[in-house]
C-alpha cells in the first residue's frame, strides 16, 4: 500500500493549492483576468528560470521535441486553463469554481487510456459513474451574476469556462507527465518554460483585449495587486506544481485528480475565511459522494498496477 506520509503529502498540497480560488478572487478586485493570468505567470516564470540558471544550467539543453511539448505545456496548461478559470472567477464562488474542478478525473481517465493506454475496466467505470452523479448537484446551483449568464439547462457560461479550464489543466497534466517521465525532462524546466509560454500568449491577449493606460491594473492598486499575485505564484507556481511535477512520477494523473476531489471542502473554508461567503453543505455532500468514486478507483489502479507501491523501509537500528 502507499504509505500514509506519501497521502498526508498529497492532501496538505491541495489543501494548500485550493486557496488559489480565493486568492485569485481577491487579486480580480485590482486587475483584470487576462492580465492578472500574464503577469502572474511571468513573475513565476523568471523565478524559476533565474533559479535554473544559477543551479543548473544545463536544464535548457533541450531537444526540439521536447521544446515543441513544452510549447503544447504552455497553451494548454497555463494559458487556456487560467485565462478560462479567471475569466469564470468572477462571477462564481470560490467554493463552487474549485468543485466543478473535480471533473478533472473523468478528463485523466481519458487522457491516460488515450497517451498511455491506461485500461478503464468495470470497477474504474462505477467509480467515475459514482463521482459524477455526485458532481451534478453542484453544477445547478446558480448565484448572483452568474443568474445573468445562463448558457443552457442549468449551465451557465462560468460554469462551461471552467469546465474547459478543467479538460485544458489535466490534458496539460498528462502532457508535464509525458515531458518528465518519458522526455527526461527536468520539472522545473518544464514548469518554467511552460510559464513563460504562456504568460506571452495571455499578455499579448491583454494588450489586444484590455484597456492600458499604461497598465490594466486599477489606479493606485499596484501594491496590493503585486503582493497578491507575488503569493499566489508562490504556492501554485512555485511549490504546488513543482511538488506535483515529482508526484506524476509515482502515481497516475487519474490518482492525483482523485485525491484533489478533497479541494472543494478546503476551497469552502478558504472562502469562507477570506471572501465571507457561506459554506454550503451540498458542496460537502457531493464531496463526500465523489470521494465514495475516488476510492473506488484508486483500488483498480491499485490492482491494474499503475500506482507506485511504497517499498518497505529497512529498520533503523
Amino acid at each position: 500500500m502507499i504509505s500514509g506520509m506519501s497521502i498526508a503529502i498529497v492532501v496538505v498540497m491541495y489543501a494548500v493549492w485550493s486557496s488559489m480560488f480565493s486568492l485569485a478572487k481577491i487579486a480580480l478586485q485590482y486587475s483584470p483576468p487576462i492580465f492578472l493570468t500574464g503577469f502572474r505567470m511571468m513573475l513565476a516564470a523568471v523565478i524559476l528560470l533565474v533559479y535554473l540558471l544559477i543551479t543548473k544550467r544545463s536544464s535548457f539543453k533541450l531537444s526540439r521535441k521536447q521544446w515543441i511539448s513544452i510549447g503544447f505545456l504552455g497553451f494548454f496548461s497555463i494559458y487556456l486553463t487560467n485565462v478560462l478559470e479567471f475569466w469564470a472567477l468572477q462571477y462564481l464562488t470560490a467554493a463552487k469554481a474549485c468543485f466543478i474542478y473535480s471533473l478533472s478525473p473523468f478528463f485523466a481517465a481519458f487522457f491516460s487510456y488515450l497517451h498511455f493506454g491506461e485500461k478503464i475496466n468495470k470497477a474504474k467505470a462505477i467509480g467515475l459513474l459514482i463521482g459524477f452523479l455526485g458532481i451534478i448537484p453542484v453544477l445547478t446551483l446558480q448565484t448572483g451574476s452568474e443568474d445573468l449568464m445562463s448558457a443552457f439547462s442549468f449551465f451557465s457560461w462560468p460554469t462551461l469556462a471552467i469546465i474547459g479550464a478543467a479538460m485544458s489543466s489535466v490534458y496539460g497534466w498528462v502532457l508535464l507527465r509525458l515531458i518528465v517521465k518519458d522526455q527526461m525532462t527536468s520539472p522545473t524546466m518544464a514548469n518554467g518554460s511552460s510559464l513563460l509560454i504562456g504568460g506571452l500568449l495571455a499578455l499579448a491577449h491583454s494588450a489586444f483585449s484590455d484597456t492600458w493606460h499604461p497598465t490594466p491594473i486599477a489606479a493606485g492598486s499596484f501594491s496590493p495587486f503585486f503582493g497578491w499575485t507575488l503569493l499566489m505564484a508562490f504556492i501554485s507556481n512555485i511549490v504546488c506544481t513543482n511538488l506535483y511535477g515529482y508526484l506524476l512520477k509515482k502515481y497516475t494523473a487519474t490518482f492525483l485528480s482523485f485525491i484533489g476531489l478533497l479541494s472543494p471542502i478546503f476551497a469552502s473554508l478558504h472562502g469562507w475565511i477570506f471572501l465571507d461567503e457561506p459554506l454550503s453543505g451540498l458542496i460537502f455532500l457531493s464531496t463526500g459522494i465523489v470521494c465514495i468514486g475516488l476510492w473506488i478507483v484508486y483500488a483498480a489502479e491499485l490492482r491494474q498496477g499503475y500506482i507506485v507501491k511504497a517499498k518497505p523501509q529497512a529498520a533503523v537500528i
